[in-house]
């Protein structure tokens, strides 16, 4: 007999949580009824994940708000870090991103970091198609929805190719922290860290120009919120 898929859907709108699982009790969706497992924060969903884990119970597909209440005890601050610990302890689970945000830089970060099986804004979100999509991603497809896609592109427009300590870089500087220590947060050489931080001023400022004006820069083309 076929086991029920095991679904998380974690978002801060229990009226928004609901209209996922109407969306995913469709016949069309999945012939057995799906088991659902509710949350509206990080520390409940933190605390349910690891009951499934006790239990010795798989999470088969997880629909995570970004931005939600954080975990402070635990520093889960929101959705990433939610499915960063998902990833931790089913390596198995189909994770599916949903956020009102898309600006370049944070959209880049967490396809590198998370490798989402699904990454939807929720400007985007059809309600007709959500099922098909959900139901394409558990069959092996990867999904961006277009405002993602659009985001993508406006990075690689931009010939910015940055991997995860050069985005730690630009936000370290912004978030006030001077060069000299930045490698107490990187755990990159102090010679490695400034080769990226001239790759990243080439990039944005040609080269020319102060911390201050390469932040400037960064928040106008919308890679910094």
């Amino acid at each position: 007999m076929k086991i029920p898929l095991k679904i998380l859907i974690v978002d801060d709108h229990p009226m928004t949580v609901d209209s996922y699982i109407n969306l995913l009790s469709d016949v069309d969706f999945q012939k057995i009824q799906p088991s659902f497992i509710k949350s509206y924060n990080c520390e409940d969903a933190y605390n349910k994940i690891k009951l499934q884990q006790i239990q010795n119970i798989n999470i088969d597909f997880a629909l995570l708000d970004i931005s939600l209440p954080p975990f402070k005890e635990f520093n889960i601050n929101n959705g990433i870090d939610i499915a960063i610990f998902i990833r931790k302890k089913f390596v198995n689970c189909k994770i599916v991103l949903l956020t009102m945000h898309s600006d370049p830089l944070t959209v880049d970060k967490i396809i590198k970091e998370i490798k989402p099986e699904g990454f939807i804004s929720k400007s985007d979100i059809n309600f007709e198609l959500f099922p098909i999509i959900c139901k394409k991603i558990l069959e092996g497809d990867i999904y961006l929805s277009n405002t993602i896609i659009q985001s993508q592109r406006n990075l690689f427009k931009k010939n910015i190719n940055w991997d995860k300590h050069d985005n730690q870089i630009l936000t370290l500087i912004y978030q006030g922290v001077k060069t000299v220590n930045l490698p107490k947060y990187i755990p990159l050489s102090m010679s490695a860290i400034e080769k990226r931080k001239a790759n990243i001023k080439d990039q944005l400022l040609k080269g020319k120009g102060s911390d201050k004006d390469l932040i400037e820069k960064a928040k106008k083309l919308g890679l910094l919120q």
